[in-house]
């Protein structure tokens, strides 16, 4: 049941106050980047698993998964990059929502351009990616500003 005033009581959680959403979004923006690592580790391996959903069969071509490597190599070093970054404590590190953004950035390209293609795009698969990367870039750019320097109450 929710309580009286700025704090929202979920059913057997913790009141959340807004005092603890950047440590949320902080939380979120750790989410993606270690999502972002995974995706791009197996981007690098098998090319064609991550971007079947969004270009089909044409995820085989020799094209496709020279690309996609090359994308999962994007990935890869965005979450690596904001993984270490978003472990410093808080006072060390002003370049987390450097990172968190460029990923932020990414995702919504991905988006534009899935939406530029999107008539030519697997039917099932287009909504996948724009889900996906439409999540990941507003969960980026809330992290972003939740983690960026002079920000008080931001997790480390």
């Amino acid at each position: 049941m929710p309580a009286s005033g700025p704090n929202l009581q979920l059913e057997g959680r913790a009141p959340v106050t807004p005092g603890a959403i950047p440590a949320l979004l902080g939380h979120g923006a750790r989410a993606v980047a270690a999502a972002r690592v995974v995706i791009g580790l197996t981007a690098l391996a098998w090319p064609s698993v991550p971007a079947r959903p969004w270009v089909g069969t044409a995820a085989d071509d020799l094209a496709a998964r020279v690309f996609g490597r090359a994308l999962g190599a994007r990935d890869l070093a965005l979450g690596l990059g904001a993984l270490r970054e978003l472990q410093r404590p808080r006072g060390e590190s002003g370049s987390a929502c450097t990172w968190v953004a460029a990923g932020a950035l990414s995702d919504a390209l991905d988006v534009v351009a899935s939406l530029s293609s999107w008539r030519e795009l697997p039917r099932r698969g287009r909504w996948l990616v724009i889900a996906s990367a439409s999540g990941a870039a507003l969960t980026g750019a809330a992290g972003a500003l939740a983690v960026r320097p002079g920000r008080n109450g931001a997790s480390s």
